[in-house]
């Protein structure tokens, strides 16, 4: 493999540069992250028992307001005598409470014995006291807990009603000590809240035993009663028996990754504070961005240097090797001796270049001829091989079409029309008889001459004849109707097919060849494509074609007809359509498919 001067100089440098700066820039952003990590998690730790401690704080203040208020309202109701002056200045003037209500525990039966509602608090939201009888069914608060002892945090904010959380706290006990009536007041949500609106790059939020939001810094998805358990962050934390965890975890929203540390409260609840490593390695990945700036820059500076001596040494050579490029293209109009200056053996090398590219370029004309008057693979075989007569034989397939009517056609048009006329149908037929495989052989007048299998073929060479033929009886029908849109006659064609054994090769003499096939198979093709005229089917091919194609066509026989130059009689089918790959049989049929039969010379059709 050949590599450029240039190349290699500017290659060398780029790995010396490289390998210097990128280690530089991984040690330094490594101890980066490393130390950034370590800060966040006891950052992280040191905010979250911070904020535990102030929502310790509140709860605290409010269950102590709970039990002082619900004792309140529990005298109140034993003596029968309404709530009294100090229960209203407790509950109707906090501003926090919206409901408290008194459960007296019976076995398994809960008993509501008092309940005080905020109306003034539900009315805005078109809510009456009732709502709180259908919230205590739709919270599922965990009564049982708070019968045992604990004291329980639920989220009470539902939509179009008040963002509330419901506080349940043992109230009174009997002689044995039994947990007989609890109180469960329904308070704002915002106490709970304050402590999590501070603006901080992290994410802080609080979620009760269960993993229910009760507070976040983001209102509307505390009152959404978001269950954060789908974060496995939260899950471990929620049944760690330390009362604080700190680890990375990956969000499951975000899909990024997050430094997390959680703190238990005295009261079940947990604090959670989580930092994106995005935003606290930014630093760090600052730092990696001007290393790869300094050193993008200095790369940038060296390949210029050495890009400018390299050019002295390589620039004329690189140019030979850009035109031999173009050549090998077929642009044969480069001219190397006016680009390369240099007066040395570089330059004598460049009006080398020159004299080959003017050789190959009388090559390629020769060639492009032979292509126009044989076809490509013609041209090519001629060209691989010297030239002299002779022939090989070989296995091909024979094709003759013809125009009927073309001798009255021609009689009643000018030379221009008729000429017209052949070059657009001929454009047309040699086109796709080119597509499938096929070699045009000749032209006889308004006759086209194709071969498939020389001078190269294949298995499949029966079976693309027959598909060409298909395809120009199809192609037939869209030029009739171009024809026809312009006022012009529509053609009529006759197809014939044989498979045999022929001799391919160039015939003549020293000083005129050409290269063709002949035999009793060329022959007789074209006497199968005379025979359309008297079978009236614009395509006809042998029982030796039918054989070789199987059953990969619909083939219909047309019957059997003396021909001159045979002593049989000889058997023609038709061709009605083709087999599709999901083994459907394709009907392909035209206007111009069948005619009325007529007779024809040298063919006798023999009675069936």
């Amino acid at each position: 493999m050949r590599i450029p001067i240039s190349t290699k100089l500017i290659t060398v440098t780029i790995l010396i540069l490289v390998a210097a700066t990128g280690t530089i820039t991984w040690i330094s952003s490594a101890y980066f992250e490393k130390k950034a990590s370590e800060q966040v998690d006891i950052a992280n730790l040191e905010s979250a028992a911070a904020k535990a401690k102030e929502v310790d704080n509140i709860v605290s203040s409010l269950v102590d307001k709970t039990r002082v208020t619900a004792s309140l309202l529990m005298k109140g109701t034993s003596e029968k005598n309404g709530t009294g002056d100090d229960f209203d200045f407790n509950f109707t003037k906090d501003k926090n409470f919206v409901a408290l209500e008194i459960l007296k525990l019976n076995g398994s039966s809960v008993e509501t014995v008092a309940r005080r509602v905020k109306e003034e608090s539900l009315r805005p939201y078109g809510l009456t006291a009732t709502y709180l009888i259908h919230l205590r069914s739709w919270q599922k608060f965990p009564i049982r807990s708070v019968a045992q002892g604990s004291i329980e945090l639920k989220n009470a904010s539902y939509p179009k009603a008040p963002a509330m959380v419901t506080i349940g706290i043992p109230l009174i006990r009997d002689v044995q000590g039994k947990i007989t009536h609890i109180a469960l007041a329904d308070v704002t949500l915002a106490p709970l809240e304050k402590p999590f609106t501070d603006p901080s790059e992290r994410t802080q939020y609080l979620v009760d035993r269960y993993g229910e939001l009760l507070a976040h810094k983001d209102e509307q998805k505390a009152m959404a009663r978001l269950n954060m358990n789908k974060n496995p962050f939260v899950q471990k934390a929620l049944v760690q028996k330390s009362p604080q965890y700190q680890t990375k975890f990956i969000d499951p929203d975000s899909e990024k990754n997050y430094f997390g540390a959680s703190v238990k409260t005295s009261f079940g609840a947990t604090v959670v504070s989580q930092t994106s490593e995005e935003t606290i390695l930014e630093v760090s990945h600052e730092v990696k961005r001007r290393a790869i700036f300094v050193a993008g820059s200095a790369i940038s500076m060296a390949i210029f240097f050495i890009f400018l001596f390299s050019m002295t040494l390589t620039s004329p050579i690189e140019k030979l090797a850009e035109m031999i490029n173009l050549v090998s293209k077929g642009n044969f109009d480069v001219k190397a001796r006016a680009q390369v200056k240099s007066h040395d053996e570089v330059g004598d090398l460049a009006e080398a270049f020159d004299h080959m590219t003017d050789g190959l370029k009388e090559r390629d004309k020769v060639k492009s001829l032979f292509s126009k008057f044989h076809g490509s693979s013609v041209a090519e075989d001629l060209i691989s091989k010297d030239i002299g007569v002779g022939g090989k034989s070989r296995d091909v397939v024979v094709f003759f079409s013809d125009i009927r009517g073309f001798t009255a056609f021609s009689e009643k048009r000018s030379p221009e029309e008729v000429v017209e006329m052949l070059n657009e149908y001929f454009g047309v037929m040699v086109k796709i008889i080119n597509a499938h495989g096929g070699v045009v052989d000749k032209f006889i007048g308004d006759a086209i001459m194709a071969v498939w299998g020389a001078p190269r073929g294949s298995d499949r060479d029966p079976h693309n004849a027959v598909r060409a033929c298909l395809e120009m009886r199809k192609a037939l029908e869209s030029l009739n109707e171009l024809r026809l849109s312009r006022g012009q006659p529509a053609i009529n064609i006759g197809m014939g097919l044989h498979a045999g054994a022929a001799i391919s090769g160039t015939i003549g003499s020293d000083e005129r060849m050409e290269y063709t096939v002949i035999g009793n198979t060329v022959n007789t093709a074209s006497r199968i494509e005379a025979s359309t005229k008297a079978f009236g089917a614009d395509l006809l091919v042998s029982d030796t074609v039918v054989e070789k194609i199987g059953e990969d066509f619909k083939i219909e026989l047309a019957g059997a007809a003396e021909v001159k130059g045979r002593s049989e009689a000889l058997k023609m089918f038709k061709v009605r359509g083709y087999r599709a790959s999901d083994g459907s049989m394709v009907e392909v049929s035209t206007p111009y498919s069948d005619y009325e039969a007529e007779s024809a010379d040298k063919v006798k059709v023999k009675a069936a």
